[in-house]
């Protein structure tokens, strides 16, 4: 029989009410098959829809699951920000007082809070190398732009298969309408410049046809890969902020700050706008 369980809906990535990238987060998900799971993502129709378990390692203070519309992924950004927040504001209790540890398919995530603001590490890249000619050909088809208008290109890979292009302005990104039947497949990102002097360095927009979601509002896990493909290659030193989200009529604002350690933090403000329980 279903039963009643917490349930949470978090604004992630934006200061401003409803401007930013919701997450769906059931906060007791034992006993649940994954069928389930799966049918309760469908029916939020959010970007992600997270289920909360006991972690399976004494390393990790709880264990997420990951569902899109159409399937299961092993990490999400804005999915991991919105289901810690959430799992605290719950009465969760990380074991380190500094950091929480979320286990994941993909491994285990360190989230840390620091002045209102929730961060990620972000995770090690599972792909990485320049796209291939084909590859490529394809998305700059489907998002309608040049092969000059390109400025580089990267698998930026950390679970959900993301694969990025960079162009020249903030603008050009903003400007892009793509026809995404041409790479129903595709989990593909765009980042462009803001002009010198902005408060934010680039504007991102994230494609994902092949989860069944066609432009995510704000992306966690698209801008934690860039930004270890920006930083690695010496393109950005030190903090920067990345605003997405527009095209959608959301504020997204993303803080990216690499560390002396070497890890790139992915953070942004995290705000629950609906609280209750769901009949699972």
């Amino acid at each position: 029989m279903p039963r009643p369980r917490p349930f949470a809906q978090v604004d992630v990535f934006s200061a401003q009410p409803y401007r930013g990238n919701p997450v769906a987060v059931v906060l007791d998900a034992e006993g649940l098959s994954e069928d389930a799971l799966q049918a309760v993502a469908r029916w939020t129709n959010l970007s992600e829809t997270t289920f909360v378990l006991p972690a399976t390692t004494d390393a990790a203070d709880y264990r997420l699951r990951i569902f899109t519309p159409g399937g299961e992924l092993p990490f999400a950004g804005h999915p991991t920000l919105g289901s810690a927040h959430a799992w605290l504001e719950h009465g969760g209790t990380p074991r380190d007082a500094h950091t929480i540890v979320q286990e994941v398919p993909a491994g285990l995530v360190r989230i840390r809070r620091e002045g209102g603001i929730v961060s990620f590490a972000a995770p090690p890249t599972l792909r990485s190398g320049e796209l291939d000619a084909a590859d490529l050909a394809r998305i700059v088809a489907a998002l309608g732009v040049r092969a000059d208008q390109v400025l580089a290109h990267q698998w930026v890979d950390n679970g959900p298969g993301w694969a990025v292009v960079r162009l020249a302005t903030a603008q050009e990104v903003l400007d892009l309408d793509p026809d995404l039947s041409l790479i129903p497949d595709a989990m593909v990102g765009a980042i462009g410049a803001h002009p010198e002097g902005s408060a934010h360095a680039f504007e991102m927009r994230t494609f994902a046809p092949g989860v069944g979601v066609a432009e995510d509002p704000v992306c966690g896990s698209m801008n934690a890969s860039v930004g270890q493909w920006l930083v690695g290659t010496g393109e950005v030193r030190g903090p920067y902020r990345v605003t997405q989200g527009a095209r959608l009529g959301r504020a997204g604002d993303i803080t990216i700050t690499p560390d002396a350690d070497g890890d790139v933090w992915v953070g942004g403000a995290t705000t629950t706008l609906f609280r209750g329980t769901a009949l699972l």
